[in-house]
């Protein structure tokens, strides 16, 4: 039993994380009595929309489906945040949109569209910035 003392941490020698310190523990309780849903969904849904255009534009990445679930995720959640932020992201949605639509349609060239997310679905277009040539080069992020 002499080497009971060296195994006293199992995580450390699977390779996981280090156990918290009570300070630690403290630290990360006192930041989930402050944070908001709201604040986790603006940031999930910047993260997911970020994803989906990602998805449609990186020619090495393209994945229409992804950037349908991400577009229709979003879409879903910008309803239950406060109208201020709903507003803002409701402008790269529609680019996002946008460009899901053009891609979609490059790529079938059959296809009508009319069953794709657009931007005439998830609120106003892009007001005149069309989206070609230079994609989504910015990232968005929440109050930019």
């Amino acid at each position: 039993m002499s080497d009971e003392p060296q195994n006293q941490d199992p995580s450390a020698e699977a390779g996981g994380p280090p156990p918290l310190t009570d300070a630690e523990r403290e630290m990360l309780e006192q930041q989930m009595k402050e944070i908001r849903v709201e604040d986790l969904l603006t940031q999930t849904v910047a993260s997911v929309l970020n994803l989906s255009a990602r998805r449609i534009v990186k020619e090495d990445e393209v994945d229409l489906e992804q950037a349908r679930i991400g577009i229709e995720a979003v879409r879903a959640i910008v309803g239950l945040l406060p109208a201020e932020i709903g507003e803002a992201i409701r402008e790269p949605l529609s680019q996002v949109q946008m460009l899901y639509a053009q891609r979609s349609g490059a790529d079938d060239d059959a296809g009508g569209g009319e069953d794709q997310p657009g931007p005439d679905r998830g609120g106003q277009g892009p007001s005149g910035q069309g989206p070609s040539g230079q994609g989504p080069s910015k990232l968005w992020t929440p109050g930019s």
